[in-house]
């Protein structure tokens, strides 16, 4: 009877200069999304003018957390819970989510 050692794809033997590099990529998008985040909800929290100003700030803040949920799901983080609650994202910013 004769042994044969299991079979080894490429992927398992071989580092994959390609996937670091796009899963180095895809983590660096993230961070600069969350920054943009800080950001524009900053100077949402620090807006004292008119109400027609808060709504561009709302608009604003509204779309940078929505790229920043997309940035997150493609990079496999589905829940954004912890997020919401760390970032402080208000309940105004949220329900804005996806309108244009």
């Amino acid at each position: 009877m004769a042994v044969r050692p299991p079979a080894l794809r490429q992927s398992d033997s071989i580092f994959d200069p390609l996937a670091a590099e796009i899963m180095g990529e895809k983590a660096a998008s993230l961070g600069r999304a969350g920054e943009k985040v800080e950001r524009s909800l900053r100077a949402l929290r620090a807006h004292e003018g008119s109400a027609s100003d808060r709504a561009t700030l709302l608009r604003t803040a509204a779309q940078a957390v929505h790229a920043y949920f997309i940035q997150r799901e493609l990079c496999g983080l589905r829940r954004h819970d912890d997020v919401i609650r760390e970032y402080g994202i208000p309940r105004e910013v949220l329900v804005r989510l996806g309108a244009q």
